[in-house]
């Protein structure tokens, strides 16, 4: 029995990692030994190192089943999905009313994993825990500060020695779920933001001086750039060894980003999950949750031509949800609450 791999990663401003593996699974009810099935699938940055894991896990165990996926971003993941041009796609938005009806072969969402959304930033000479209030860090994004030794910035953190020095943003030039995350928080926290910015993929930076592609870009970037400030998924600043704000969360604590404090998020929001799975987390309750966090989902066909595509799929997917789950926290990421997981195997049983 052979294996044939293929890994395709391309950093920086291309933002695309892609992955296909040959593989052999055992015999199923719906695949037959010796079938080789392919499936491609494209979207989200913010999970792609997780599902990179996932599939690199998987198909070594199952050989006969080839899975490809790029990291092309949420926006243009979903519009190739919709376009039935992929076999899944993947996104840390959940689709609309309006993208569902738009999608040729119908449209099932599956939270996947769910990670949290930190503010990453590149002050070599400063030492010690940078904190960040919920105004201030909405009014560095609004453009309303602008210097690192703002008098705002130095109240919360009298400790440090701050530089007289320009904050250089980072954000996403592609369309982007993390941007969409980000700025629904912002939305939830802020006024001005939400009548001004407002929410969404892609929207116009008051405040943003360098853009970049994929979460690995914006991390490239900010790793770069001294004094710069940038969003991305906890899993690329770690990688990158960036160090990361300390958030006040809605509670008025001042939380670090990691697994505990993701996780307390997921919980004190659990119950707010619809049975369509469609779930936003703008501003989680409690006192030891992190603020920002997201789910991201995989998005299915309701119908696939091809049995043994869907069967492959949904055999992949089921796996991912149950012993894949294993992976998340050593790549960055939060474990679905098993009440969620639960729902999400549901939906998977109703492919067809």
């Amino acid at each position: 029995m052979t294996m044939r791999l293929l890994l395709t990663a391309v950093l920086g401003l291309a933002g695309m990692v892609s992955l296909a593996f040959g593989q052999n699974p055992a015999p199923t009810p719906t695949t037959a030994a010796n079938e080789r099935v392919a499936l491609r699938g494209a979207g989200a940055t913010f999970p792609a190192p997780l599902y990179l894991k996932w599939i690199g896990v998987y198909t070594k165990a199952n050989p006969n089943v080839a899975i490809e996926y790029q990291a092309v971003g949420s926006g243009e993941g979903t519009k190739l999905f919709l376009d039935n041009a992929v076999d899944f796609g993947a996104s840390d938005a959940a689709l609309t009313d309006e993208q569902i009806r738009q999608a040729k072969a119908g449209a099932t969402l599956i939270p996947a994993t769910a990670g949290t959304l930190v503010l990453a930033y590149n002050l070599p000479d400063v030492t010690g825990t940078l904190k960040l209030s919920r105004e201030v860090y909405a009014d560095i994004f609004l453009g309303k500060i602008r210097e690192w030794n703002d008098p705002r910035i130095q109240a919360l953190n009298p400790d440090l020695k701050l530089p007289k020095q320009t904050i250089i943003l980072v954000a996403r030039q592609d369309s982007s779920g993390t941007t969409y995350a980000l700025t629904n928080h912002l939305s939830a926290i802020s006024e001005v933001w939400r009548k001004g910015p407002g929410t969404g993929k892609t929207v116009d930076w008051p405040g943003v001086s360098m853009t970049a592609r994929g979460n690995e870009g914006v991390a490239g970037r900010i790793k770069r750039s001294w004094g710069s400030l940038g969003y991305v998924e906890y899993g690329f600043a770690k990688r990158l060894g960036l160090p990361m704000v300390h958030l006040q969360n809605k509670a008025g604590a001042f939380v670090e980003p990691n697994l505990n404090s993701g996780q307390a998020a997921l919980a004190a929001s659990v119950g707010q999950i619809p049975s369509n799975l469609r779930v936003f987390l703008p501003d989680p309750e409690g006192q030891d949750s992190y603020p920002i966090v997201t789910f991201t989902w995989l998005l299915l066909h309701d119908q696939y031509p091809d049995p043994r595509k869907s069967a492959a799929l949904k055999e992949f997917v089921n796996w991912a949800l149950t012993d894949g789950q294993r992976h998340s926290g050593d790549e960055g990421y939060i474990p679905l609450p098993d009440g969620v997981a639960t729902l999400a195997r549901a939906a998977v049983d109703r492919v067809r």
